[in-house]
């Protein structure tokens, strides 16, 4: 190994706070001193939450695939006159969520396309429906950029629709609508989409609120290094002021069915070697996180596997129900058995723990 590598790797278990340089240095490395820097984060991994694998039973709830916006990521949004389009209505929203509650997960998630007709009213009363049919069990939904679509088409301020949001029944939100909070990227990938200072602000206003919320990023089409990091330091900044990141999960870009991978306007996605460092790097440069999220929708059960023993310590939820990433073109990305995570999470020498959203053990 790098002697530079070893003495840096050495003072961050010490508790050296990576420099957004070092982080950059870090994600650049190409030869076997990949496995010295996915050790190390793993060590820091087992100081910070222990050994367990957790996991939460959760289960999505797509409520529209119709969509204002045309992000080039996305294969999964539809516009008007396009074949596919759903739009649940109360009755089938509840039947799902009461299906939910029949299968004793602890978290229902929803995030839907940004539908032509909703307001911040619609957003609550979804939530409501929610409620009322799977009593008890968190809601986990919304994100920055359904936050700002709801304030602009009802008038009102951002801070008003969480504050209704969470009277409504909202008990976490989705640090989604992120992907890399660089704005030269976003306007190439998503430039519909709000702003990195818009994004920052109503992540803040929901954690002065009370609201906790994820924290993501979507690696592998067009950004730099730079850009990853500038993305990590952004989230280190708020995490220190706010506390209020229950997790960062970072997801993996899935190309086949998307506008900017056919438009040649982006690459196939990230290597195996970007994602076990996009892992082991987040782990060593957050350090103010407890938990880190590896995504088996996003990377397959096997890879999901490896990261959790480059810094990892979370394998997400059983799902039931997805529908974003199958329509980029991602497979098997329905249901994730818990007996397939203990077998996982065993073969690595780990327990497998199951978790609430908020990572209270279960």
């Amino acid at each position: 190994m790098d002697k530079n590598l070893r003495i840096l790797l050495e003072d961050v278990k010490n508790g050296h706070r990576l420099s957004e340089q070092e982080a950059s240095d870090l994600f650049r490395i190409h030869n076997r001193d990949i496995w010295e820097i996915a050790t190390v984060a793993d060590e820091v991994r087992q100081d910070r939450v222990g050994d367990a694998v957790t996991y939460v039973r959760n289960q999505n709830i797509n409520v529209t695939n119709l969509c204002v916006n045309a992000c080039g990521f996305c294969g999964f949004s539809k516009k008007p006159g396009d074949a596919g389009i759903y739009f649940y209505d109360r009755l089938e929203i509840q039947k799902k969520a009461a299906l939910a509650k029949s299968r004793n997960v602890t978290e229902i998630c929803t995030v839907s396309g940004l539908h032509p007709d909703f307001n911040a009213q619609s957003y609550c009363d979804v939530y409501r429906w929610i409620r009322e049919a799977a009593p008890g069990v968190h809601l986990h939904a919304s994100n920055p950029m359904e936050v700002a679509y709801a304030a602009r088409k009802s008038g009102i301020s951002t801070q008003e629709v969480l504050t209704c949001m969470k009277e409504a029944g909202l008990g976490s939100m989705c640090g989604t609508a992120a992907e890399i909070l660089v704005d030269a990227v976003r306007k190439k990938i998503c430039p519909q989409k709000v702003s990195t200072e818009e994004w920052v602000r109503i992540i803040r206003e929901a954690h002065a609120l009370g609201i906790p919320t994820t924290a993501t990023i979507m690696y592998g089409h067009c950004e730099s290094v730079e850009d990853r990091v500038q993305h990590l330091a952004i989230l280190r900044r708020i995490q220190d002021d706010t506390h209020g990141f229950t997790e960062f999960v970072p997801l993996s870009f899935i190309h086949m069915n998307t506008p900017i991978f056919r438009q040649k306007l982006a690459r196939a996605g990230a290597t195996g070697r970007e994602d076990l460092l996009m892992v082991a790097v987040a782990r060593l440069y957050l350090d103010n996180f407890c938990n880190i999220q590896v995504s088996w929708v996003k990377e397959g059960i096997k890879m999901a596997q490896l990261s959790l023993i480059a810094g990892a310590n979370d394998l997400g939820g059983t799902m039931f129900e997805e529908s974003i990433s199958k329509g980029a073109g991602a497979t098997n990305t329905d249901y994730l058995d818990p007996g397939e995570m203990q077998r996982v999470a065993e073969d690595i020498g780990r327990t497998l723990r199951r978790r609430s959203t908020l990572y209270e053990l279960i």
